[in-house]
């Protein structure tokens, strides 16, 4: 679901994992500089300053894609990442792009857990609020969003299993 403002783009997405308790996914989520190991097509992710697992660490996030002027080679798309909040007691963080090339400006996003009730699996939601990007519609990127979450959620619903 997303919401066009006049000035500020905001959004949300969830996903339901109905095997997986938010203590079972919390730790792939706090290490802050694995964003790689769960996210469709992102090559790297790694810190670059900062202490790992508190506000102030900077990560550096980047992908191989398609050139836009030549189809035939292939250009970064990247981005850099400030944590600027983790709370490991109710399973969110909240964090901001700081420097990228893909035209994204004061983005914040904050990605927190839920229990569902009964106990037995947890939803991952991810809220955005950002400037307008240059190129792009609400939606694109309200869908983009969506459906890297779903990707990262069951990527993650089988690293529990396969570990359990």
């Amino acid at each position: 679901m997303a919401e066009e403002t006049q000035s500020k783009w905001e959004g949300k997405a969830t996903t339901e994992l109905k095997s997986a308790r938010p203590d079972q996914i919390w730790p792939f989520l706090e290490d802050f500089c694995s964003l790689h190991n769960w996210m469709p097509n992102l090559d790297t992710c790694y810190q670059v300053e900062g202490v790992e697992g508190q506000p102030g660490l900077i990560r550096y996030c980047a992908s191989t894609v398609p050139s836009p002027e030549n189809p035939d080679q292939t250009a970064v798309n990247w981005v850099k990442e400030k944590l600027l909040t983790i709370d490991p007691i109710n399973h969110r963080f909240s964090y901001e792009v700081l420097e990228n090339n893909i035209g994204f400006n004061s983005y914040v996003a904050t990605i927190k857990l839920l229990p569902i009730d009964g106990g037995g699996g947890c939803l991952i939601e991810w809220s955005f609020g950002c400037d307008p990007i240059q190129g792009w519609r609400l939606e694109d990127l309200a869908s983009y969003i969506d459906s890297s979450l779903q990707f990262m959620g069951k990527k993650m619903e089988d690293a529990v299993q396969n570990t359990a």
